[in-house]
């Protein structure tokens, strides 16, 4: 499955929307994601951010070995893309140990 994160944008067609990181992480842990696209920013920080995500399967991956999936980052928020981007790359580092 194709997971889509966001509180704003346009769902494309074949993927499933999220609002919430607490969501994208229960589909997470289903095994069957494929690919998760992440926004940053969604309305409301005290329920979570697309970092959020990007810290679990981090956690993920370096205490029980998760294969974690493609990971996309669409989000506008310039400095956050960068966080997100460099949080992916640990992910894969450690996918790779």
């Amino acid at each position: 499955m194709k997971v889509f994160l966001d509180d704003e944008r346009q769902t494309p067609e074949g993927w499933i929307r999220v609002y919430w990181p607490k969501e994208a992480i229960n589909l997470l842990e289903t095994g069957q994601v494929q690919i998760i696209s992440l926004d940053h920013d969604l309305g409301d920080d005290e329920r979570g951010t697309g970092y959020d995500v990007i810290t679990w399967l981090e956690e993920a991956v370096i205490t029980r070995g998760f294969i974690p999936p493609e990971m996309r980052v669409h989000s506008a928020n310039s400095s956050a893309r960068q966080k997100m981007e460099m949080g992916i790359q640990s992910i894969l580092r450690h996918a790779a140990a």
